[in-house]
């Protein structure tokens, strides 16, 4: 009877230990959390209490299951297993962990920093970080639970003697993996693209919503997403419009009538421009740029202070200055003449 109470009681003690503690370090946090409102860190480590709980159940059992006196092919068996539960979940607390802490430090410099740039930079390169991170710290914990086989140790031993062998045909093999994984470090820290920015690629226009270590992702202004290898960016040349300054001028192009009153066309934009809530009110002009032998070409230059005010503001435009010149100066809308030329009186 004593023998078979034994295993309930390790269990249960572990699970009261577990949530014990992890009652605890929730309200303490809950606490500081309360105490300092002006950084997100001690609210993010509140997300770390499941995994906290998993490694403290696993390593309370992995040492006490032998206090239950369990068959010892069993016991064998199950500390097995909890080895690998406990590996497992200290990567997990590990990556919440770092990820709570750079999720914080980003939010409190976004939180008063007020460049821009800056921002979308710090934010790529801390999602970045954190893959990077990520991924190391799954390696290292699936080698530690491949290790912890007697086999595998032994295999392990045969592949570093063959070390060089393998990371020479690994390298031909993932060569293409490998470039856009250095790529993808090379955009982070070399700051040439941001999650944010305004870029145009192979003549389509959108934002870069997500960059990985492999894949970059763009969402254009009609929301489709076009997803390229990181290894692009750094090999082809595209526009970025929001590189340092998101500031643009933009170019509104008529193609009118000779008898085009410029003067008054040129004082109505400035009028629709100082209505337009997307005008930052850096410059703005109208000048004809080209003349044919039946229109002359007119370009209204405005300025905003993103691509997307800049793409509402010249719509703005287009469309308040035909509304204008068709109520106002019809005749100065582009014609198609049919009439024929007027001939010379006859001479007697």
């Amino acid at each position: 009877m004593e023998g078979a109470l034994r295993p309930v009681l390790v269990v249960g003690t572990a699970l009261a230990v577990t949530l014990a503690v992890g009652y605890l370090v929730d309200r303490t946090l809950r606490a500081a959390d309360a105490r300092h409102p002006e950084t997100p860190l001690w609210h993010l480590l509140r997300r770390c209490r499941v995994p906290l709980q998993v490694v403290i159940c696993a390593a309370i059992l992995r040492g006490g299951y032998r206090a239950a006196h369990v068959v010892h092919r069993n016991a064998s068996g199950a500390g097995e297993v909890l080895t690998l539960v406990l590996i497992a979940a200290t990567a997990w607390l590990t990556v919440r962990v770092a990820t709570a802490v750079t999720d914080s430090a980003y939010a409190r410099y976004a939180a008063v920093s007020r460049d821009v740039p800056k921002i979308r930079r710090l934010r790529t390169q801390s999602n970045l970080i954190q893959r990077v991170f990520t991924a190391i710290v799954g390696v290292i914990a699936v080698a530690s639970m491949l290790f912890t086989f007697p086999g595998m140790r032994t295999l392990g031993a045969s592949m570093l003697a063959s070390a060089g062998i393998i990371g020479v045909v690994a390298g031909v093999a993932a060569q293409s993996t490998l470039g856009n994984l250095f790529a993808g470090l090379q955009i982070a820290f070399g700051d040439m693209v941001r999650i944010g920015d305004t870029v145009v690629v192979d003549g389509e226009w959108g934002t870069v919503e997500e960059i990985t270590l492999t894949y970059l992702s763009v969402r254009t202004w009609d929301e489709r997403r076009i997803t390229m290898p990181v290894s692009y960016f750094t090999s082809k040349p595209f526009e970025n419009w929001t590189r340092g300054d998101p500031q643009i001028t933009g170019t509104v192009y008529f193609h009118l009538d000779h008898t085009t009153p410029v003067d008054a066309m040129r004082k109505r934009l400035h009028e629709i421009l100082e209505h337009a809530q997307e005008w930052d009110r850096r410059a703005w002009n109208l000048v004809v740029i080209d003349s044919t032998p039946t229109t002359i070409q007119l370009r209204a230059l405005v300025t905003a202070k993103d691509a997307d005010d800049l793409f509402n503001l010249r719509c703005i435009v287009r469309e308040r200055l035909i509304e204008w010149l068709r109520d106002e100066y019809p005749h100065a809308l582009p014609r198609i003449t049919t009439a024929g030329a007027p001939t010379a009186p006859a001479t007697d």
